[in-house]
């Protein structure tokens, strides 16, 4: 007999979650974790700080209050890097002892060390003391999470190059930075930057950033970061990266030499396979180290899954926890949560912040399906003009057959958190007429969904008569 039933190797969002589903089924569970403490990166250099440097950004820039009050504030004199850094060490804080606790009250086995497959039924441990422990188990779950690339010709010393993960340990407050990579990663913070101050460059080598957004939104987004004094440079790479003299020189494809204080490299993430000799067990890997899994989160060989940032795509903190809850319901036949849901939310925490779910604009298009557009602008809503928000917008994107909702796009204060009302319209198969018929609050963000419908419900009124028209022509 085993002596466990599950062995979940990584503390992050999917394995805290595989290890909990497990347990909460009666099933003897043992968490190996080699960092010194829990969370992963999304609570200790990843989501939750980043999401909390946000915050502490607009507090201390006053960004928000500008537009609230029209006063011309500036950042608080002798900002230190203690003084950014306070608030995400508090919420880190917390949030570890949520997850320590949440472990203990189902039971937890927590093993730290190293762990590596010596075959699909035993995990090796070494243990920070350098002693050696072998768990028998009849599952395994691999949830060991993803960290910065780095790009081979870029000397990253952690003191003026940084990686996303690294620019948490920075020495000081920058006059000016570089930020390479206008994908999420790399527009949270140049956005995080740009709003305490500091003069920041993007160089991204396409011509336009994230390009998972709908490309209205993302016009949008660089406007209004434009207007802040984040300057961009598109369709440029990086050929050549320097420390001279205590900054950071960049010559770029074209030529042009960037001097700068600190840089910032977003060039993607590659996953933690490293140590786990999974290659040699057999497991299929990817690119850049991506675990292979089907539909249920299982490996090539049945009794190991995975899940999370490891797998890839879409690696949210969000999905990342469904998909191992998932894997867990399969692995032990629980007939619980049988699949992620098809609707996936997704959230952008850059200044201002976009959330979508469903189709986008281009998308329609590239799939050759028909669509309208339904728009409302937090100017025209009592609430945005009440807390000085008034850049914002609600896109609906529906079908002109029978108003069908296709797809949700938001830029403005609240997107992520306003973005799940269309979801669930979304996922429910609902028209956009459910908006027009529900009742908000008023004054609310929310009733934007109203007015966005509104407006579609005029579009769909002209697209029915050049129909009737073209019919008539006929």
């Amino acid at each position: 007999m085993a002596d466990y039933d599950l062995v979940v190797i990584g503390s992050g969002p999917a394995g805290e979650k595989g290890a909990v589903q497990a347990a909460y089924f009666g099933k003897r569970v043992a968490l190996v974790e080699r960092a010194p403490r829990l969370g992963g990166s999304a609570l200790n250099t990843g989501t939750i700080p980043s999401k909390t440097l946000r915050e502490t950004a607009l507090y201390f820039s006053g960004l928000r209050q500008r537009g609230l009050y029209g006063i011309d504030y500036s950042l608080k004199e002798g900002l230190t890097v203690h003084d950014f850094m306070h608030r995400e060490q508090v919420v880190v804080s917390q949030e570890r002892q949520i997850i320590e606790q949440n472990l203990a009250r189902h039971k937890v086995e927590i093993v730290w060390g190293s762990g590596s497959l010596v075959n699909p039924h035993t995990v090796r441990v070494q243990t920070p003391s350098g002693e050696t422990r072998n768990l028998n188990t009849d599952f395994i779950l691999i949830a060991t999470g993803s960290s910065p690339f780095h790009p081979p010709d870029v000397p990253f010393d952690q003191e003026l190059i940084y990686d996303s993960d690294s620019i948490l340990n920075m020495k000081f407050i920058p006059k000016c930075m570089a930020v390479v990579g206008g994908g999420v990663i790399g527009c949270e913070y140049a956005s995080l930057f740009t709003a305490l101050g500091v003069q920041v460059t993007l160089v991204e080598s396409r011509d336009r950033l994230l390009p998972v957004v709908d490309d209205e939104i993302a016009a949008h987004l660089e406007t209004q970061l434009s207007q802040m004094g984040l300057r961009f440079i598109f369709k440029e790479r990086v050929t050549k990266t320097e420390i001279r003299e205590g900054h950071v020189h960049l010559q770029l494809k074209s030529g042009t030499e960037l001097d700068c204080d600190i840089a910032m490299f977003a060039a993607g993430r590659q996953s933690n396979v490293e140590g786990l000799d999974l290659e040699a067990l057999g497991v299929i890997l990817g690119e850049r180290g991506l675990i292979r899994v089907n539909e249920h989160y299982q490996t090539n060989i049945p009794n190991i899954y995975a899940a999370g940032d490891v797998i890839g795509f879409p690696a949210l903190a969000s999905t990342s926890m469904e998909q191992a809850r998932v894997a867990m319901v399969h692995a032990f036949n629980l007939h619980y949560k049988e699949r992620v849901s098809p609707v996936l939310p997704y959230a952008i925490y850059t200044i201002p912040e976009i959330s979508m779910v469903g189709l986008s604009e281009d998308e329609c298009i590239a799939k050759q399906i028909p669509y309208l557009v339904g728009r409302a602008y937090y100017a025209n809503n009592p609430r945005g003009q009440i807390i000085g928000e008034v850049h914002g917008m609600v896109k609906l994107i529906f079908s002109p057959g029978d108003k069908k909702l296709l797809g949700v796009h938001h830029i403005g204060e609240m997107s992520a958190e306003l973005v799940h009302i269309g979801a669930h319209a979304l996922a429910s198969g609902q028209t956009i007429d459910a908006f027009i018929m529900a009742v908000y609050n008023y004054p609310t963000l929310s009733d934007s969904y109203k007015y966005a419908a509104y407006d579609g419900l005029g579009q769909w009124d002209q697209w029915q008569g050049s129909l009737a028209a073209a019919e008539k022509a006929d």
